[in-house]
């Protein structure tokens, strides 16, 4: 009998909120580097979220540091540097190729999370579930999709150092997907604490590369802010997910956000390709649909 948990429901939120985030980025921030638009929209999205942690963490919620065991202080420092990491090496898959290659490689996350869960986490899935994470999985590839055979980007995996770097970029996102469940659910780190800390921790991380290359952002400050208030959404709402469900569930429907950005691109900007566009959201439909079973 289908149901749609809690769980499910802010998979999906999320992904609406990743999608139209990447769809305004690619239309209000052209001109701007990328370490750059990450340092000032994460730091305007820490701005925007301390309130929601200083109002709703107590005292007693702020967990003792200095109890973690190493195991503990490697996950939480491991889950934010895989985070930036994987943004860094797609960006670096992107400056070494093009985007038809690369995208499409770089968004089967959901390929990586599932084994490493099932592996480390000793996580379950019914058959139903698996079929729905490949459908899923095989919408984002589709969404990201150019031209030439859909196999070009696998087939260019074994020789072009940028669908490599693609292919890589896909596997720390999924490091970074199953840390932010074992930091929320087994941890049971506050969720408030831990969303500024992920946020914070990123800019941290890209500050260095985004100093070399700085450029001014004083007269878009309304759009870095108004930026940051959904990357604050968009990252609480994701770990309200990763909080509930395992990252195997949550992974393939939020990186669907892919297929929300697509579908608006086609609707408002009549962007190529729209037929393949619609098939992409009919796969996820069905991907979620089986997950959600």
């Amino acid at each position: 009998m289908f149901s749609l948990s809690p769980g499910i429901g802010y998979s999906l939120l999320a992904a609406l909120v990743w999608g139209t985030y990447i769809f305004i980025l690619k239309q209000y921030f052209e001109g701007y580097p990328s370490t750059v638009i990450t340092v000032g929209v994460n730091a305007a999205a820490v701005l925007w979220y301390l309130p929601l942690t200083v109002s709703r963490t107590a005292p007693a919620d702020v967990p003792d540091v200095s109890s973690f065991g190493v195991l503990e202080g490697l996950l939480v420092v491991g889950t934010i540097v895989a985070t930036a990491a994987a943004f860094l090496v797609f960006l670096g898959a992107l400056e070494r190729g093009e985007v038809s290659y690369v995208a499409p490689i770089s968004k089967i996350v959901p390929v990586f999370v599932l084994p490493i869960e099932v592996v480390f986490l000793h996580e379950r899935l019914t058959p139903l579930q698996v079929t729905g994470v490949v459908v899923a999985t095989l919408a984002v590839y589709v969404a990201n999709y150019r031209t030439g055979s859909l196999l070009d980007p696998i087939r260019k995996a074994a020789t072009s150092r940028a669908a490599q770097l693609g292919l890589l970029s896909a596997a720390f996102f999924a490091v970074s997907d199953v840390g932010k469940r074992v930091a929320l659910q087994e941890l049971a780190l506050p969720l408030e604490l831990w969303v500024p800390t992920v946020l914070g921790g990123v800019l941290v991380v890209v500050l260095p590369l985004a100093v070399r290359e700085w450029v001014p952002i004083r007269d878009a400050l309304p759009k870095f802010l108004l930026a940051g208030g959904g990357v604050a959404l968009g990252e609480h709402v994701t770990s309200l997910a990763l909080s509930t469900v395992p990252a195997s569930i949550a992974s393939p429907i939020i990186n669907t956000q892919a297929v929300v950005a697509v579908l608006l691109g086609g609707v408002l900007l009549r962007e190529d390709s729209f037929g393949i566009r619609l098939a992409a959201a009919a796969l996820a439909v069905v991907g979620v649909g089986l997950i959600a079973v």
